[in-house]
């Protein structure tokens, strides 16, 4: 029996696991396919707090793992593959072990949707992104590209012009599904080019370790054509990795955690952080704060 289990690693699961763990709850965390979160695929980080030189992306989520275990967290590096919130106490299956807790914090986050390009996972930090927020500080003066037709698109290429001196949305249809307020602020910005009926079919730059250009083919015409460009940012949406609570837990229309209070799902003593409940703002000290309020409020529960 445990006092809390944390599912999930990343910003939101190791900040709570650090408050729960200095409360002496002694929390349980199972790390997840992806020790870190979604951190860990990026280089420089330049916005969280209390690193004004910056630091990379993997070092920070070894700091948040290495103070979460110094206040006497346990963290196993296991994936849960089941759970079970309909009983007292809620039980969480990994494999064929189960195991018990009086409260619970899902920190699972959300995967950014890939273009599943060949040469993407390798140059994923190096030039592409998914995060105009997170990355677009390191495109001044250079010509990067938004993939996507939708709000998301407009929003990030948007942003990326206080930066970028040239941004290309390119979308596969002639058409954008964004509302048309956004394609028209879109279209009002001069430094914002729109390459339509397109797709992205190769990033360029493997071979040296950074985006250098891209491959692009006219769906019409089926022609193809390499652009000289810097940064690549996919805009084509988050996955919310909560397919293990659906049937349990409220999800909203894109498949997010339905909390109340901030982190408070519709079961006592299940709480929810980060970017799995987040579709807004998607930021590691956001994911942060709310890893520290659900230990808080599960600090609440226990007491109650």
């Amino acid at each position: 029996m445990e006092n809390i289990i944390i599912i999930g690693s990343g910003p939101a699961g190791y900040t709570a696991a650090i408050y729960a763990a200095r409360a002496g709850l002694a929390p349980v965390i199972f790390s997840g396919e992806q020790i870190g979160g979604q951190l860990t695929t990026t280089t420089e980080v330049e916005n969280f707090p209390g690193f004004p030189m910056g630091i990379l992306g993997p070092e920070l989520m070894l700091k948040m793992r290495e103070q979460a275990e110094r206040f006497g967290a346990k963290i196993i590096d296991k994936t849960v593959t089941a759970v079970d919130f309909c009983v007292s106490p809620k039980k969480v299956m990994v494999g064929d072990e189960t195991f018990e807790a009086k409260a619970v914090i899902i920190a699972t986050g959300a995967s950014a949707r890939r273009l599943g390009l060949a040469n993407e996972q390798s140059l994923y930090g190096k030039g592409v992104s998914a995060c105009a927020t997170c990355d677009g500080f390191f495109f001044k003066g250079k010509n990067v590209v938004v993939v996507g037709g939708g709000d998301t698109a407009m929003e990030e290429a948007n942003y990326l012009t206080k930066f970028a001196s040239r941004v290309t949305i390119i979308h596969r249809r002639d058409e954008f599904r964004a509302s048309a307020a956004m394609v028209e602020k879109a279209k009002q910005n001069p430094k914002i080019d729109f390459l339509m009926n397109s797709a992205v079919i190769d990033i360029l730059g493997a071979d040296v370790g950074k985006v250098v250009g891209i491959n692009v083919q006219n769906l019409v015409t089926g022609k193809a054509t390499e652009l000289a460009v810097d940064g690549v940012f996919a805009a084509i949406g988050h996955e919310p990795n909560t397919k293990l609570f659906a049937g349990q837990l409220d999800l909203d229309a894109a498949g997010y955690l339905v909390v109340s209070d901030v982190v408070k799902t519709k079961i006592p003593g299940v709480f929810a952080s980060g970017d799995v409940a987040d579709h807004r703002y998607r930021q590691a000290i956001a994911a942060a704060g709310t890893g520290c309020m659900a230990a808080l409020e599960a600090d609440r529960f226990l007491d109650s």
